[in-house]
């Protein structure tokens, strides 16, 4: 029997994800021409070309495609076998690097997180914020174990990963309670030229909102925008403007934020997502968000 050399696998895995034998030299501690060797030691064993050069850049095949595909999952599945027969010193706390975007709003990201932080054993949460097309390449990197978002990997992403729904909400509108007062009556008609706090162009919910908006006849006055769920509700706060957040969690931001509700909608939703490099979750702490977030935070949203 013809055995594979996973050595060598794991190298071409390492390229193909970095683009170059130069940044994976850098990665591996490795010198160049010791890659290419196993690289092309791994072609011979398998009777085909992985890459092929372009732009100064190393390109997969198609036959490079499909060997990056199930070096992906073996080397996700020997990921998975670690963590799953790792013996953990007791009373240590066991870690979880959670990617967060900056759209996912900070209570909801909150609520999901606090599974994990009442977990036993104990878990220290170290918790990154940014866009998603920054969050993806350290998770992909195995830097993150988690990334919470409110919008999905994309297909055609360079990214290996998965999406693990979490749930859904309807959308509510807030505002000082002076400036609601004024916007409930009629509502939407009445955000007509009414001040908006809106999320950022470009954003699910800013498109989403827009489109609903548009169909209402509604044109409300933009005076800022955020890519930070925690700002805009800080200038909410002062009266600056309306602003959106999951009716999921309307209580808390009501209470938090001391503002009051102005109408609500169940056609613009937010949906939020876990994203790992894994098709089974195995960190224990994960498994326990996504499972809290689908029976409690969003069960009746």
């Amino acid at each position: 029997m013809q055995w594979l050399n996973y050595h060598h696998l794991f190298y071409f895995w390492t390229v193909a994800r970095e683009g170059s034998i130069a940044a994976a030299s850098k990665s591996l501690r490795l010198a160049q021409p010791t890659i290419s060797t196993q690289i092309r030691a791994l072609e011979e064993a398998l009777g085909a070309p992985l890459f092929v050069r372009a732009h100064r850049r190393l390109t997969l095949t198609d036959s490079g495609r499909v060997v990056f595909r199930y070096a992906d999952e073996i080397f996700g599945l020997g990921r998975e076998l670690l963590e799953a027969v790792r013996q953990r010193p007791v009373g240590r706390a066991v870690a979880v690097n959670v990617g967060l975007t900056f759209v996912v709003p900070k209570l909801v990201a909150y609520r999901l997180l606090e599974p994990a932080l009442d977990a036993t054993p104990p878990v220290t949460v170290h918790i990154f914020e940014d866009r998603l097309s920054q969050l993806l390449p350290r998770l992909a990197n195995h830097e993150l174990d988690v990334v919470l978002s409110d919008a999905p990997i994309a297909t055609e992403s360079n990214v290996r990963a998965f999406n693990h729904p979490l749930g859904t909400s309807g959308t509510t509108f807030f505002a000082v309670a002076t400036l609601a007062n004024k916007l409930r009556r009629g509502f939407p008609a009445s955000l007509d030229g009414a001040p908006m706090l809106w999320p950022m162009p470009g954003s699910l919910l800013r498109r989403d909102l827009e489109r609903w908006l548009s169909r209402q006849g509604v044109a409300p006055h933009v005076v800022a925008e955020f890519d930070d769920s925690a700002l805009v509700k800080a200038f909410g706060q002062a009266g600056r403007g309306v602003f959106v957040g999951p009716t999921a969690i309307e209580a808390e931001i009501r209470r938090q934020y001391d503002v009051a509700v102005i109408g609500r909608t169940d056609e613009v939703v937010e949906r939020f997502y876990a994203i790992t490099v894994q098709r089974r979750i195995a960190h224990p702490a994960v498994s326990a968000i996504c499972t809290t977030a689908r029976d409690e935070l969003f069960s009746k949203a």
